[in-house]
């Protein structure tokens, strides 16, 4: 026998006396309105999606500033943005929804939803806790409808769980995103809401 076989071998303890690995910790997570200071996560997670997959159209990294302008104009509007945090405080993913069409005062009651999860994070059920905490908060803002405008490619877990969620799709729209270099389509998804209090809150967009 060679010494290093025999060192390896002397060096292997019987299974009964062998040390048992720590039993993975359940994954938790709190749900809570998202602050400036979450932006930076934020940032972190969608960019992720931004280089590395065509589930967002977009083909240029967000800016940090970009982030607090967008965060600072839906809280102007008094729409939902939620961020998802561990135990410890680390952001997990995020959910928000903006204004259907850039906020056209017709479109005053309707909103599209944006939910993106940290690649830990995925898989375990957080998604659905997002979209279905955003369901509940647009609906107590008297929000009346909730679209969703998805990837055509890549995204089909997303699709699944809009429509788990009561989502329809209502339409689809075939070669009209490019991003690396191959075309994409785009899937439309509305679920009509229960407005539990009358919209005030979206009165500013009145005013568009």
């Amino acid at each position: 026998m060679l010494e290093d076989e025999y060192d390896r071998d002397r060096r292997r303890l019987p299974r009964h006396l062998r040390s048992r690995p720590e039993p993975e910790r359940p994954f938790a997570f709190e749900l809570r309105p998202a602050v400036r200071t979450d932006m930076a996560d934020v940032r972190e997670i969608y960019n992720y999606y931004v280089t590395n997959s065509v589930v967002t159209f977009d083909e240029k990294r967000w800016t940090h500033r970009r982030w607090v302008e967008k965060f600072d104009h839906l809280s102007k509007l008094g729409l939902p943005f939620l961020v998802a945090v561990s135990p410890a405080g680390q952001v997990l993913g995020y959910g928000l929804v903006s204004p259907w069409t850039g906020g056209k005062s017709g479109y005053r009651y309707t909103v599209e939803n944006s939910i993106y999860l940290g690649q830990a994070a995925a898989g375990k059920g957080l998604g659905r806790a997002l979209l279905e905490a955003l369901i509940a908060a647009c609906e107590e803002r008297g929000i009346r409808e909730m679209v969703a405008v998805i990837s055509d490619k890549g995204a089909e877990a997303s699709v699944a769980l809009h429509e788990k969620l009561g989502f329809i799709e209502v339409g689809r729209m075939g070669k009209v995103g490019y991003k690396f270099g191959r075309t994409l389509g785009t899937v439309y998804l509305q679920k009509h809401l229960t407005p539990v209090k009358r919209p005030s809150l979206l009165s500013r967009l009145r005013s568009r």
